[in-house]
């Protein structure tokens, strides 16, 4: 099973800690973030599976937060930990997008079966899915076909496995040893050049004669899947 990871945002220390050792022991991976500024940063720039979202943040409030983040990744889970536990505060809550609202103190057993229940509804949503889209690309998953707008697009089984890979990652940079490991299943060898060679076979299909460049360089860095318009970089 591959890593859980989940984003506590919350800025009392002792409690942030305290939740963040208990889901590590429960086999989670867990980043902290001790104020809102910090918390929205991570959110933006890494991959979670799940986000625990304390209300009273300095710098930026969770609810404010919880709104950002929802318009960035509208299928993330979303729990907010919170001692404000009115119905007008859940109201809110759940009106700024959190998918559930835990009022505290509560009992981390709690937390963990409403942490496992959100996670098992977002897997089976995403397992639904069968269709991934950006911009006019649509990947269909179940007939392993390819379009852009009209245009049919004939994909090798590899080239169409690392094309979903970075769909699935769209907007976040992945190096070329991610690319290996989870297309290749092996480490990366810097002597060989096949993931180039990979990416120009796709940059070939998916790009070349469309306006609007899908798969970019991050020189040093890797690739990323991203909408750029004509002359925008």
């Amino acid at each position: 099973m591959s890593e859980i990871r989940i984003l506590i945002v919350e800025d009392h220390v002792k409690m942030a800690d305290s939740i963040s050792k208990g889901l590590e022991e429960s086999g989670f991976k867990t980043e902290v973030a001790y104020d809102g500024f910090i918390g929205k940063r991570m959110a933006e720039t890494n991959d979670y599976n799940l986000i625990l979202l304390d209300v009273n943040l300095p710098q930026i409030n969770g609810y404010e937060l919880c709104a950002g983040i929802r318009k960035k990744s509208p299928d993330i889970p979303i729990i907010m930990l919170t001692a404000l536990g009115s119905t007008e505060d859940k109201l809110l809550g759940f009106e700024k997008g959190a998918d559930d609202y835990i009022v505290k103190p509560f009992e981390f057993r709690e937390l963990l079966a409403r942490i496992k229940a959100l996670l098992k509804r977002s897997q089976a949503e995403i397992q639904s899915h069968k269709l991934l889209k950006v911009a006019d690309l649509v990947i269909d998953l179940d007939s392993k076909s390819v379009t852009r707008g009209e245009t049919a697009i004939e994909l090798t089984a590899k080239e169409f496995s690392l094309l979903e890979y970075l769909v699935r990652n769209k907007g976040r940079v992945i190096s070329k040893a991610d690319i290996a490991e989870k297309i290749w299943n092996i480490n990366f060898d810097t002597g060989t050049n096949v993931i180039e060679v990979y990416v120009n076979f796709l940059r070939k299909k998916i790009d070349r004669n469309f306006p609007v460049k899908l798969i970019h360089t991050q020189i040093g860095m890797g690739y990323v899947l991203k909408e750029t318009l004509p002359n925008a970089d």
